[in-house]
């Protein structure tokens, strides 16, 4: 399911995000090309093996988990990310690419292309603390990401978690 939209989210489109500034090729790895769409786009502006947890309602979530993890609100996203990547957060420089739409391919939340695709033009992100707080969307820093992920996957929200091999063991 698609996460809800967020301030300023703009028109659909396909983006990559990458810390290298001067791609002027995708060439498939493993066969594929990942992009991402503009309503997903805001999960990948972390640094790049930054873990984190992303969630938001959906029709079926509960009142219950709406309350316990959206405060009550239906429409809010959270990201969560550990307070060890705060200062890699603050002075991380991403740039996103526009990709071309013509041969990816939908799969689940990502996009997918078996051939090499050129970037249509490519800009830095800016200050993606910033960037959270004007899409509304809550990025929360907290201790223990594997243990909020446990609760979040057993909930009825609907969720995706990135690099999350990399988060610290806090049992």
């Amino acid at each position: 399911m698609s996460a809800p939209a967020y301030k300023g989210e703009g028109a659909h489109a396909l983006w990559h995000v990458s810390e290298d500034p001067a791609i002027t090729r995708f060439e498939p790895r493993d066969g594929r090309v990942w992009a991402i769409d503009t309503r997903h786009c805001r999960s990948t502006g972390f640094p790049r093996d930054c873990p984190r947890a992303t969630f938001w309602a959906v029709d079926d979530t509960t009142d219950d988990d709406v309350d316990r993890f959206l405060g009550g609100d239906r429409t809010r996203r959270v990201h969560v990310i550990e307070p060890a990547w705060l200062d890699r957060m603050r002075s991380a420089r991403l740039h996103v690419y526009r990709l071309p739409d013509a041969t990816f391919e939908p799969e689940d939340r990502y996009w997918i292309s078996s051939a090499a695709v050129e970037p249509l033009g490519c800009a830095e992100l800016g200050d993606l603390i910033g960037l959270h707080a004007a899409a509304e969307i809550e990025l929360r820093i907290a201790p223990g990401l594997l243990e909020l992920w446990e609760r979040v996957t057993a909930s009825t929200l609907d969720f995706s978690g990135i690099r999350l091999r990399n988060a610290t063991l806090a049992r």
